[in-house]
């Protein structure tokens, strides 16, 4: 059969998305397309750690070998003047509740010392110290009843108001005319972590 050709090897058909098989590298070559340079550098060993070194990792490494922790950022502000309007009103708001504060504070003290008999047993001895033959002496327990302390705490916490406002505003009309001068007090700041 000297006419018969020899059959032709089919070679299959590479599929799409498939990888083409590469062919071996030779020995003492870095690969069969690539030139050397083209290859990342090994990691480099770190003489303090003693294993391959955490750059790139987000995560510093110390001398020592221990990790650190990032600093706190900082800030160094200057107060260079007040608003003696905003300060009026804090001022005011504050002293009204410090008012309050002190009209409930003053009548739980007055019922706790009521309970107690402290002003009956007081009154007694006043009123046996200031008496005499004809009169009975001056009666401290009308005199220290609850709606007359409460009125007296009341005036009290009217002009502390006032007084608390007006002097407020004043130290910052004060502290504006200071800051001109010596420019202002000095704040440093550290951001939360």
């Amino acid at each position: 059969m000297s006419g018969a050709q020899p059959r032709s090897q089919a070679q299959p058909q590479p599929q799409p998305g498939a990888r083409q098989p590469q062919p071996a590298a030779e020995p003492g070559t870095t690969g069969p397309h690539r030139p050397p340079s083209a290859y990342p550098p090994p990691p480099a060993k770190s003489p303090q750690t003693g294993g391959h070194s955490t750059q790139g990792q987000g995560v510093r490494v110390a001398r020592t070998g221990a990790s650190t922790v990032p600093r706190t950022r900082k800030a160094r502000l200057r107060v260079a003047k007040v608003d003696p309007w905003s300060v009026m009103k804090v001022s005011f708001l504050l002293s009204i509740a410090l008012g309050i504060c002190t009209l409930v504070a003053v009548s739980v003290l007055w019922m706790v010392m009521d309970a107690m008999g402290v002003f009956s047993t007081v009154g007694g001895t006043v009123s046996q110290a200031t008496g005499s033959e004809g009169s009975s002496g001056f009666d401290l327990e009308s005199f220290l009843s609850l709606p007359r302390v409460l009125l007296f705490t009341g005036v009290i916490g009217i002009i502390d108001v006032v007084l608390a406002t007006a002097l407020a505003t004043l130290g910052a009309f004060i502290y504006n005319l200071s800051a001109g001068f010596v420019g202002g007090v000095e704040l440093t700041l550290a951001e939360d972590e």
